[in-house]
């Protein structure tokens, strides 16, 4: 990272205290371009919950293609622990959470969305796509463009969510 900016590691940790700090900051900071999208996609009169929610995961898609998503391992306990204090990445994820979560639950009301799904089980669902493995897997293979991959994932994500 600090050669990506053109500065030197010392550089760079004046500025964290940690990797785990660093991760953080550009976790809340995601979270910041995620409410970007969001609070304009829930302004839009002509989008109902499913189209915001179908919106809000093509776009983590494609800033997963693009490089921009920081892929982070689940399971990391002290990369966990610098999330949960940092009072910005928790804010900001509660605040996309609750914007997710009413879309989801109007998308159910409205039948566009399975209502025996729990709402968190939809919304982790969306939020694994950022994380997904499979349009690297698909990019790196190099048969599809980036458009295609979106649109295969975020099919198979959305149909499988959807009412029968």
């Amino acid at each position: 990272m600090a050669a990506d900016v053109g500065i030197a590691k010392a550089s760079l940790y004046k500025q964290a205290a940690s990797k785990e700090a660093l991760a953080a900051a550009a976790m809340a900071r995601l979270l910041h371009q995620s409410l970007a999208l969001t609070e304009p996609l829930a302004a839009r009169s002509d989008l109902n919950a499913f189209e915001r929610v179908q919106s809000l995961t093509r776009w983590a898609l494609e800033t997963q293609l693009a490089g921009e998503m920081p892929i982070l391992p689940s399971q990391n306990s002290s990369l966990r622990a610098a999330l949960m204090g940092n009072r910005d990445y928790v804010d900001s994820l509660l605040h996309l959470s609750e914007l997710l979560g009413g879309w989801i639950v109007q998308a159910q009301a409205d039948g566009d969305l399975d209502n025996s799904l729990p709402p968190e089980v939809v919304m982790y669902t969306v939020f694994a796509r950022a994380c997904d493995p499979v349009p690297a897997f698909l990019k790196a293979a190099g048969n599809h463009s980036d458009e295609q991959i979106v649109n295969w994932v975020l099919s198979t994500c959305m149909n499988g969510l959807r009412s029968r």
